[in-house]
This record gives structure tokens, C-alpha cells and sequence, in this order.
């Protein structure tokens, strides 16, 4: 496939250096087209390099070969990112005043958008003008990722992750249109990796969990847009780029990281593996092993709940961007007995905790911990079918952020 690669003159103009390395290792032709602005965040022998082709942005290169109209006509996708405040004004114009623009006015086939500029331009009634013009007009125009922008400031406007932008990219070519990032300005907290609880300086109780299945649905959660706080505890992969990352140890502290979070969340999800007891005496000093001594007892005492905490706080109207406007997503990792199986336990943990999504994992010793793929079932409060997800974690996680957006988007409150 031939794609006609925008790139505008904004700081985000790094991050479509990996976009373009999506492109091209999917086997696809890319011409990249940098504005003469976008060449001073990114020089065109990194364009050159990445692609394999000459990169140009004047319609008086190569004019034999009449770019200005060639490219358009021949290229089967048009991507703009970052598409700035001034290119999405210059395209809904109908400005032709450099190649990229031209380019713009000749294509024949899909073109997409991926904006990336400051809050305040996103929201103002000009470029939202000129986004609804361009839409109107058939084109794809992505909604603005949530998160840190340039300096301090944080909101609205960053530029979505690559690899969201060539999932949108890739269903646009194939006649899909409902792409829309579903979790766009959306606040989502995620808690991952298994919490430690201290029996001396050296010795705690812990887990099995490594993280994993937490870490890709922060991934996913990005990618759908959202500004994702990643809560971890103990993880055996690193936190992946583009969220905010909280460090806990033990459920204590979980529960005043959680509480914290979950004040202006639109989605908060306990995918941690979170202890269900702690020691009632830490040591100051390591506990001795002594033949003169008798085999210490351990005494435990249970950890607060913080799932079912957190739905008290929602219902209460505490926490969440607006009472009862808050989702919250739990995980039971649960194995069956003589009284019951997995999903009678779950069922009765879905109804105690009152949160409106659980994610049930069977685990075992040689299940779900520390592997690279999962199996679940998804229960909902309202009482739907249960829905089951299997594949590789990101798989998994894909599909409860799927089902997360589509809970959002139903209009009844959550009491």
C-alpha cells in the first residue's frame, strides 16, 4: 500500500518516527511529507533514513515528476500527525501553499488526522469548526489523546500513540470507520504487580503475580486514549511509556495511593494482586533462626478491601468526576473447591464488592502468573452475558478496555 505521510510542525513530531517504522515493517510504501516547520523538530535525513525515500516539502523538487498532483493520485492512505492547530485550519481552507497541502487537495483515497497542539487550541471554537468541516467532508480526525503536553501543563491534545494511530489508520483503508478513540479525555487509574507485605526487614509476604496482565491493560487504556496512572507494586516488567506511574509496596499503602487517584477517575481498575492479610507485628530487626528458640508464630490481620472502599466512595459521591459517573473494574483471581467453582465464587464476589465489571482469571500454580497469555471471563453488575477473552495479555486487555468504552458510552448512571 502507498501511504503519503504528513508530518506537522510540532513537538510531537518525534513520536511519528515510530509511526512511520509501523508503516514500513508492515510492508507498506511510504513518501513522507514534513512541513518546512516540522523539519525543525525532525530533520528530513531521519525522514530519508526511516522510509528509503527522498523527502521533500517544496512543490519545485522534482518537477517532472509533478508531485503536488502525483502523490495525492497515487496514494491509497493520507496520514497528518501531528495534524497542528494551523494544518487542520490550512486543510479545512482548502490552503495549497506547500507540497503537503497540495498533496492534500489531490487525494483520492482515505485521509486521517491525528491531532497533537496545546488544550486550549484543541477547544477553541475555531479549530473545532475546522474539525467538524473536514469530518463533514469525509475525513478521519482522531480525537486528541489526555495526558502531559509541553511543560507543566496536562490535558487534551497529546498526540495519540503510534501504534493507535496505525490500528485507526489500517481500519480506515478497510472501510471501518468507528475507531474513534474510545477512552479520549478519559481519567483511567490501573493497579498492577502484587503488593509485598513485611515480616522483618528481609522477609515479606508476597505473590506470584508479575505485573503483566496489568501493564497491557495500561497500554491499552493509553491507546484508547486515556490518561492512564499505573498504581504499581511489585512488577517484573517495567511500566510502559506515556502513563504516570505511582510506586507502592504494600496494600497500606495501595489503599491511600487508590483513594487518591480514584477522586477525579472516570475508570479505576484493580487488576493488582493485592494480599489479604498483613502481619500484625513487623520486626524492627531479622527474625533468627535459633536452636534454643522455639519456631516463631506469625499472626495476621486482614487488609482493608479496597475495591469494595472504592465503590462506597463512588456511590457516596466522593469520588469520580461526577457522582455516580464513575466506572470501576475488579479482578478476582479465584480457584474452585468441593463447595464451589470458579465462576459460582466469582459471581458471589461480583455481588458483595458491588463494582460494575469483574474480570475472573482460574489461577493455579502453573496458570495466568507470569505467563504472556490469559484466559478470562468478563461479569457485569447488570447482570449481561458473561463474555470470555483468551489470547496473549494484550489480547485480554484490548477486550476489557473494548468493554470498558462501551459501559461508558451507555447512558444510565451507575447507583
Amino acid at each position: 500500500m502507498r501511504i503519503v505521510l504528513g508530518v506537522g510542525g510540532g513537538i510531537a513530531a518525534y513520536k511519528v518516527a515510530s509511526l512511520l517504522r509501523l508503516f514500513t515493517e508492515a510492508g507498506h510504501h511510504v513518501t513522507v511529507i514534513p512541513t518546512e516547520a516540522a523539519t525543525r523538530f525532525v530533520g528530513t535525513a531521519t525522514w530519508e533514513a526511516l522510509s528509503g525515500n527522498p523527502v521533500s516539502n517544496s512543490v519545485f523538487d522534482d518537477v517532472h515528476q509533478v508531485n503536488h498532483v502525483r502523490l495525492g493520485h497515487e496514494a491509497d492512505l493520507v496520514v497528518i500527525a501531528p495534524a497542528t492547530a494551523d494544518l487542520l485550519a490550512k486543510a479545512a481552507t482548502g490552503q495549497a501553499g506547500d507540497l503537503l497541502t497540495n498533496t492534500l487537495l489531490m487525494a483520492h483515497g482515505p485521509v486521517l488526522f491525528a491531532p497533537a497542539m496545546h488544550t486550549e487550541m484543541w477547544q477553541h471554537p475555531a479549530t473545532r469548526a475546522n474539525v467538524e468541516t473536514l469530518r463533514g467532508r469525509g475525513a478521519a480526525v482522531l480525537e486528541p489523546a489526555s495526558g502531559r503536553l509541553t511543560g507543566s501543563d496536562s490535558g487534551p491534545g497529546r498526540l495519540p500513540e503510534p501504534d493507535a494511530i496505525f490500528d485507526a489508520a489500517m481500519a480506515l483503508v478497510h472501510g471501518q470507520t468507528d475507531f474513534q478513540l474510545p477512552l479520549a479525555g478519559k481519567t483511567v487509574t490501573i493497579s498492577a504487580g502484587g503488593t509485598r507485605e513485611p515480616l522483618d526487614p528481609v522477609r515479606f509476604l508476597g505473590n506470584r503475580s508479575s505485573g503483566k496482565q496489568g501493564v497491557a491493560l495500561a497500554v491499552a487504556a493509553r491507546n484508547a486514549g486515556a490518561t492512564v496512572r499505573l498504581l504499581s507494586a511489585h512488577m517484573e516488567v517495567p511500566p510502559p511509556p506515556g502513563v504516570d506511574v505511582v510506586n507502592v509496596e504494600t496494600a497500606l499503602q495501595l489503599r491511600e495511593a487508590a483513594l487518591a487517584a480514584a477522586v477525579d477517575s472516570d475508570v479505576v481498575i484493580m487488576s493488582a494482586a493485592v494480599a489479604d492479610f498483613r502481619p500484625a507485628d513487623i520486626s524492627d530487626t531479622k527474625i533468627k533462626k535459633r536452636d534454643d528458640t522455639a519456631d516463631p508464630v506469625i499472626t495476621l490481620v486482614r487488609n482493608p478491601d479496597i475495591l469494595q472502599e472504592l465503590v462506597e466512595r463512588r456511590n457516596q459521591g466522593i469520588a469520580g468526576p461526577a457522582a455516580g459517573g464513575q466506572l470501576i473494574v475488579g479482578f478476582a483471581a479465584e480457584t474452585g473447591d468441593q463447595h464451589g467453582d470458579v465462576l459460582a465464587y466469582a459471581e458471589a464476589k461480583l455481588q458483595r464488592k458491588g463494582c460494575d465489571l469483574l474480570v475472573v482469571n482460574h489461577v493455579g500454580s502453573d496458570k495466568v502468573f507470569g505467563k504472556d497469555t490469559n484466559s478470562v471471563v468478563i461479569l457485569a453488575r447488570s447482570g449481561s452475558e458473561p463474555q470470555e477473552a483468551s489470547g496473549t495479555k494484550a489480547d485480554v486487555s484490548a477486550a476489557i478496555i473494548s468493554r470498558i468504552g462501551f459501559e461508558l458510552n451507555q447512558v444510565s448512571p451507575r447507583a
